[in-house]
């Protein structure tokens, strides 16, 4: 089967790639820029614009979306995937595969407001479609925590996150690639749920670094729906993949 993975050269596309090229699919990225090694086809396109969208998908069966936007966010995720659909109506794609984040629908934070609204274009629209929320990414997670460990500063607050291995959600993208439309499947989070304090500690562990704890309140609905866990599995979801202390071992062995 000949795969698009649009925004293939990101950390969960190039993880998307690498499984679907294992699986013996062809692989076509199709992103902004070309990725630097390892991708045998490529196709430039900019979800913002429309540019090159129709010629990127001629001649592909299934779209895999793992394209994010941190700026021009609905200009990307929401109007970008619009756009996006139109290309695979017009080029005759069959299956459109979309990954979006757990717990979206109750935190009343911009992008994942976007989130949101992504999944009701897709969702809506014409082309054959999976649906699969994910948690954040351990990338994500070390992101948030180097930061403030530039001045040797630990954030700690009680905000609770289920954080997961980008190549457990890589291998569940491509299990959706291979069985077909199967609308919104079954949710999916790393193996255990942490607060921020937490993360935090094991990030420091890992480090060896001396830092320095430091509260920090988050206020309003916002605050509120992270320390009730809304990023975080409900029962209907499934925890796979490994925790983020051995994720961050992996990394130095």
């Amino acid at each position: 089967m000949r795969v698009a993975v649009v925004g293939g050269t990101g950390v969960l596309g190039t993880a998307v790639v690498r499984e679907l090229g294992a699986r013996g699919h062809e692989v076509r990225v199709v992103s902004r820029t070309a990725p630097a090694t390892g991708v045998t086809e490529h196709r430039a396109a900019d979800l913002a614009t429309g540019s090159g969208l129709e010629s990127a998908l001629n001649g592909c069966d299934t779209v895999v979306d793992a394209v994010s936007a941190r700026r021009r966010t609905r200009s990307v995720m929401v109007d970008g995937v619009r756009r996006l659909l139109e290309a695979e109506r017009q080029a005759g794609i069959g299956h459109h595969v979309e990954i979006s984040i757990v717990g979206c629908d109750q935190v009343p934070i911009a992008y994942y407001q976007a989130k949101v609204a992504q999944e009701q274009v897709i969702t809506t629209g014409e082309v054959p479609w999976t649906l699969l929320r994910a948690t954040q990414f351990h990338e994500l997670v070390t992101e948030i925590l180097a930061l403030p460990a530039r001045w040797r500063i630990a954030p700690h607050t009680t905000a609770k996150v289920q954080p997961i291995d980008v190549s457990a959600v890589a291998t569940r993208l491509a299990d959706a690639v291979d069985n077909g439309p199967a609308g919104r499947i079954p949710d999916i989070a790393g193996p255990s749920v942490h607060t921020i304090t937490e993360l935090a500690d094991i990030y420091r562990n890992h480090s060896g670094r001396k830092l320095l704890p430091l509260p920090v309140p988050i206020p309003g609905r916002i605050g509120r729906a992270l320390r009730s866990g809304a990023l975080c599995l409900d029962e209907r979801g499934e925890a796979i993949g490994i925790g983020y202390a051995d994720w961050l071992s992996r990394l130095t062995h």
